[in-house]
């Protein structure tokens, strides 16, 4: 009767625990390679048109975005409630938008610099004043690739 012996002496083996700092930094870099940090704080209100025919920008990393707006709240004791142009992440003259643009193309491989692109976040309730004088001073700076943002239109 030695075949059916009882197992309540036998204690299950302990998990081995080598391999878990592996599995943690490989979810550390799989997170850090796919997160996107954001590029600029948003300092004006832009709520931008709706339209119908729009196009995605294929190259993220080749566009300078210009924002137009009013400033939010918290700025407007500095500002003021006119528009502004917002580049990066401080306000800014129209006279500095072909600085930004030249340190935006140092930052690009040569090979890719004609693909850059200018994207005007500009808020609806703007004049075109501001906007044409933003139009002009990326002509002058020999940025002519020029993308007006907009959200899709709701049917």
């Amino acid at each position: 009767m030695g075949m059916f012996s009882s197992k309540k002496g036998k204690e299950m083996p302990a998990i081995s625990t080598a391999s878990l700092p592996d599995i943690i930094f490989m979810l550390l870099f799989f997170f850090m390679v796919v997160t996107v940090l954001r590029d600029a704080e948003l300092k004006v209100n832009v709520n931008t048109p709706a339209a119908s025919e729009l196009t995605k920008l294929e190259k993220k990393s080749l566009v300078n975005y210009i924002y137009v707006g009013r400033p939010m709240k918290k700025w407007q004791a500095t500002y003021g409630t006119s528009p502004q142009i917002q580049l990066g992440d401080k306000f800014s003259s129209v006279e500095e938008i072909p600085l930004f643009l030249e340190n935006h193309k140092i930052t690009v491989p040569e090979v890719q610099r004609p693909g850059i692109t200018s994207s005007l976040k500009v808020d609806g309730s703007v004049t075109m004043g501001i906007v044409s004088d933003v139009k002009t001073a990326l002509r002058k700076a020999n940025q002519l690739k020029v993308n007006y943002s907009a959200k899709p239109q709701s049917n």
